[in-house]
This record gives C-alpha cells, structure tokens and sequence, in this order.
C-alpha cells in the first residue's frame, strides 16, 4: 500500500539526513571552518590596504579617461575643424605629444612639478623617477612603495602627467594649419618646462598660488582640476602664438569651414566623458568628493551646450552642431577650477555662463580684433578658464570641500577666496603670456616657426609628414 503524505511510510521511505559517518562530518566542518577564518573582524591594516587599493584603482582608471581626452577626443574634435589637407597634421601633433610629453615629464617634469615645497619651482627628488618607483629596503627587507597622500606616488605621476600631455595639445588649436612640426615640437618642449611646470609649482605643490600655502600670495587660488594651470595658461599662451605667427593664407577670404563636423562631435562626446577622469579623478581618491566633482561636472557640460546652442539659434536663426559641441567643452573647461568646490545648482550656472561668453568670445571678440585662432583655443580655454576661475572664489562653499577648516570659503558664504582668485587668474595671465612670447621668438630665431607659403598651401599632411588622409566619413 502506498502511504499517505505524512504517513509513518513516508517517514520510513526518506532517506538519513545529514553525514552519518565520522569522515563525513569531519568533511563537512572543513568549509565551516574555512569560511569562520574569512569572517574574522578586519584589522586597521586591512582597511587601509582595501582603501589604497579602491583609490589606486580609481585614480589609474581617470588617467586613462584624461590620456583617451588627448587621442582620440581632441584629436577628433580638433580634425574635423581644421580643413582636408590638414587633418593628419593636426592629429600627428596629438599624437606626438602624448608621446614626447610622457618622457619629458618622467625624466624631469614630474620633480620640477612636485618635487620639494619651494615657493617657485620643485626640486630633483623625482628626477628619473627616483623616489617614485618602488625600492628594496635592505634594512626591513621589503618592498618600499612611496606614497602620495592616500594613493601611491607612480599613481599619482601618471595622473598627474596626463596632465601636461593634454595642455600643451590644447595650444596647437591656436596655429593650426601654419606652424612648422619642427617648431611645434620645440616650442612645446620649453613651454612644457618652462611655463608648465612652474605653474603647476605654484598652484599644486605649495608654491605661491597654492590655496593656503605659508608664501602664497593673497591666499592663494582654488584650481581643483587645471582652471589655471591647464586652461587659462593654454589658452592664453594660445593668443599669443595666433597673434606672433599671423593669419592663415586665405583668411577672410578663402572658405576655412570646418571639413568634418561629424569628427568633431565625436570628438566633444570623447572629451566630455573624459572630462570626468580630469576633473572627479583630481580628488585622488574614491570618495564623495570626487562624486561631487563628477556631478558639477557633468552638469555644467551640459548647460553649456543648451546655453551656447540657445545663444546661437537667437542671434543666427538655427542651432549648430558646431555650437552645441563648442559650448559643451566651454562648460567642461569652466566648471574644471570649480569642480570639486561647489554644489550642482552652482554648477549649471558656471556652464550655462560660459556657454554665452565663450559664444561671444568666439565670434564677435574674435571678429572685432581680427586674430586667427584657428580653433578658438583661446575663446574657450583662456576665456572659459578665466571666467571658471573667478566664479571659484563666488560659488565655493565648505559643504563641499572644507579647504578652509571650517571657515567660509566662497563670496556668498562671506569668503576671501575671490581676492586669491584674481590675483592667480593675473599672474597666469601674464606669466603664460611673457613666457610664451619669449619662447616664440626664441623658436622662430633658430629654426624658424612658420612653413613656407608653397607648403601652408598644399597642406601640412604632405608637405611635414609626406602622406595623406583618406575620410571615410
């Protein structure tokens, strides 16, 4: 007969539950016991070794973002701007400087930038990497890693060093189509030293712009992300090459529309997603701030592109690609010093605000005074750096980052950070724009900055590097 549920049959039928023998219980307490050890409390050592690990990782992952912002992001956005026959130019110089710039800055630009604490320049501790490679220490016999605040130092160099890679790149928007390679590289190779390093000195490794340093001059400025070092030095340095080394042939006369507008979108997408490496990667760790940092950033980029596609569609009829993308980098740039210091809200303002100057500065200044910045590196970087900068010292707040120990920071919560603002935004100014001068004279003395007019007229793809592009779309 067959039992019921329930029923005595049932329970006779089962089968035993559990090990019966002793070699089967014993096999079963072995993943018991495996699994107690892992629960054991982690100690402080444990803790500190995840959290290294969590920033290292994060910080490696944003210097990625920033290198993928030199190429293929601006050497998209900034081929497609430039005419046919002078695209393979314009992405060679990328190209190179990733390369040049990472042994410059590994032999000796890393030390001049973070070496020591003077007031003007970094010293030789990092020269050839010595003290930021890992060492063996015979006395402990271990493996010294040197560290850089929560993040070990070869983190930080390599972030640090994207850095100088992508600013010098910002630059050659200014003399796109008319520069020699040869004076490119040169001139790059001093500014890079001597106007690049420096700055970073002041602002970043308690020079005399560094916020609260013991020399800084009135205070010191809040750049959290390159407002000084990266954009207001690039682009103003970017006016002064425009100015020395004079118009294209053909302007104002010729068509110089942009050949590729679709590289160049790809090329804003590309640098507005990289953006968040440049900007939320400067925290140095993974923390809220660097959330903060991400989300002022991200909504600024996109003020930017509504407020500039706005200003156009007003003033000319219709909205352009080309704006939309413009004014997307015009917020990016804007919101880098501000990044890491204000609230969302602020945030959208900075990028919206730079979305109409930036505008202005690209069509009307630039008209008025008759350069040609063939890219208008100057109109967004050293304008939009500008105007990014002062709005620092209005829109800061210690809600978001308390530099000040507990004390306002920014004008409306009754701060001084203004006052050190303006005073960083001048001296970059001028020291951007003497330095750059020198070097440009010194360059077209010895090799000479400008290709011969034969050259400007076949394009810089063949005439500086003996090939040509082939666009596919």
């Amino acid at each position: 007969m067959v039992a019921r549920c329930g029923s005595r049959g049932d329970e006779r039928a089962a089968p035993p539950k559990g090990p019966t023998t002793p070699v089967a219980v014993e096999a079963a307490k072995a993943p018991l016991a495996a699994d107690a050890d892992d629960l054991k409390p982690a100690t402080k050592k444990d803790v500190a070794e995840a959290t290294k690990a969590a920033n290292n990782a994060w910080v490696l992952t944003c210097s990625a973002l920033v290198l993928f912002m030199t190429a293929p992001g601006l050497a998209m956005f900034y081929g497609g701007l430039v005419r046919k026959k002078n695209v393979l130019g314009v992405m060679m110089q990328c190209i190179f400087l990733m390369a040049m710039m990472t042994v410059i800055w590994a032999v000796y630009g890393y030390s001049l930038s973070f070496g020591g604490t003077g007031a003007y320049v970094g010293n030789a501790d990092y020269v050839a990497m010595r003290n930021v490679q890992p060492h063996w220490d015979e006395a402990t016999k271990k493996v010294v890693v040197p560290m850089e605040g929560k993040i070990s130092r070869m983190s930080h160099m390599l972030f640090q060093g994207m850095f100088f890679i992508i600013t010098p790149a910002l630059i050659c928007g200014a003399f796109a189509e008319r520069m020699k390679f040869s004076a490119m590289v040169l001139l790059m190779l001093l500014w890079g030293t001597l106007i690049y390093c420096p700055l970073c000195h002041w602002v970043w490794a308690k020079g005399i712009l560094a916020y609260g340093a013991p020399n800084a001059w009135a205070g010191g400025a809040l750049d959290f992300a390159g407002g000084t070092v990266v954009h207001i030095s690039s682009g103003v340095s970017a006016l002064i090459c425009a100015l020395l080394i004079g118009r294209r042939l053909g302007f104002g006369s010729e068509d110089m529309r942009p050949h590729n507008l679709t590289f160049t979108a790809l090329g804003a997408a590309m640098l507005w997603v990289g953006w968040f490496g440049f900007n939320a990667g400067s925290a140095l760790e993974s923390n809220d701030l660097a959330a903060s940092a991400f989300m002022a950033t991200h909504f600024a980029a996109a003020a930017g592109g509504v407020s500039w596609a706005v200003v156009e569609w007003i003033a000319r009829g219709k909205p352009s690609l080309l704006g939309a993308a413009s004014g997307v980098v015009a917020g990016l740039v804007c919101i880098t010093p501000a990044s890491g210091y204000v609230q969302p809200m602020p945030a959208l303002l900075i990028g919206a605000a730079a979305g109409v100057v930036c505008y202005f500065a690209c069509s009307a200044v630039k008209s008025k005074f008759g350069y040609d910045d063939s890219l208008d590196a100057f109109g967004v970087h050293g304008v939009g750096g500008t105007l990014g900068a002062v709005l620092t010292g209005v829109f800061a707040t210690i809600s978001v980052n308390d530099v000040n120990n507990g004390n306002p920071v920014g004008l409306l919560e009754h701060g001084n950070a203004l006052v050190g603002q303006i005073v960083a935004v001048g001296v970059t100014w001028v020291f951007a724009a003497v330095g750059t001068f020198i070097l440009l004279k010194v360059v077209d003395m010895t090799i000479g900055l400008r290709v011969r007019k034969e050259q400007e007229m076949i394009g810089l793809d063949i005439s500086q590097h003996g090939e040509e592009g082939y666009i596919f779309v």
